[in-house]
Formats: structure tokens, sequence, C-alpha cells
């Protein structure tokens, strides 16, 4: 998927774990993933855009 699209994303503490949705602008397609917190933003970022992308290419076929 392009680099260019915009993305949003919200995390969300769950008890001991955190939540991400990322979220596609231009689609509204979301996609979810929780995780530990100690990963850190950028990698639970990277592995919610990769499942949104997954998402994404699953709905086109």
């Amino acid at each position: 998927m392009g680099s260019e699209r915009e993305i949003l994303f919200e995390f969300l503490q769950v008890g001991r774990s955190v939540k991400v949705t990322a979220i596609d602008v231009d689609t509204g397609v979301e996609a979810s993933i929780v995780g530990d917190p100690h990963a850190g933003q950028e990698t639970l970022r990277r592995v919610a855009r990769q499942k949104l992308d997954y998402v994404i290419a699953r709905q086109k076929g």
C-alpha cells in the first residue's frame, strides 16, 4: 500500500495491554491489535498498519 495514505491511530490502555486501532481516512476501514505497551508506540503503530493493509487487501479480493 502507498505511504501517502492518511491513517489515524487510537491507543487505548486495557489492563496490562494496549489496544491500537488503525483507521484509513479515505475508506473508513479499521483494524485493531492488542499488544504489550512496553513494545513502544512505533512498533505497535507499525503492526496495526500492517494489519490494516492486510484487511484492505483482503477486501479488494
